[in-house]
């Protein structure tokens, strides 16, 4: 049985992604699953896959549900459509929509095809995991709410006494060798 090996990108930024190792018998539904999954998001919204081509231009859309949304052919549904019967040559493409609101897009690249299946891992997988992903909601750091508490303790936003911008001039005192800081 076929596995394939789909990279997904951030669309804002490709050195962020994860690699996703899916059956060519799993459906779209799985794929969708897997993606949110490798990106800790939740799954409270809709989505969309559309094939794609070399150009990242939208195709054929792959539809969770039929959305109240004007449609210009009956989108295909995720649950009942296998990753297979959309693989259209070795580099295919597609673009995965997520949350029509907030608008998270990504990127879905074929990059491996595989004709052996790893009896030890539960498709789909995350094989890779490369770059910090975003936040689904907001923006967060990476220390959480400790790094605002250092921020306002420490006044991180201000210049400190002493310290001045880029490229501003030093005053001079007059005063040669002074040890007065």
């Amino acid at each position: 049985m076929a596995v394939l090996k789909f990279r997904v990108y951030l669309e804002e930024d490709e050195a962020v992604y994860r690699d996703v190792a899916i059956k060519h018998t799993q459906n779209f539904a799985d794929l969708h699953a897997a993606i949110l999954k490798g990106y800790e998001f939740d799954s409270k919204h809709q989505a969309t896959f559309y094939r794609s081509n070399d150009y990242w231009q939208r195709g054929r859309e792959i539809s969770f549900a039929l959305y109240d949304k004007k449609y210009a052919a009956p989108p295909l549904l995720m649950a009942e459509t296998t990753i297979g019967s959309e693989i259209r040559d070795t580099n295919q493409k597609f673009i995965y929509e997520y949350d029509f609101v907030k608008g998270w897009v990504f990127l879905v690249e074929l990059i491996n095809i595989s004709k052996e299946e790893n009896p030890k891992i539960t498709y789909p997988s995350i094989t890779r995991v490369e770059g910090i992903g975003p936040q689904q909601y907001g923006t967060k750091s990476l220390l959480g709410d400790k790094f605002a508490d250092i921020e306002e303790k420490y006044d991180l936003n201000e210049a400190a006494e002493g310290f001045g911008e880029e490229g501003e001039a030093e005053e001079s005192t007059g005063e040669e060798g002074s040890d007065e800081f």
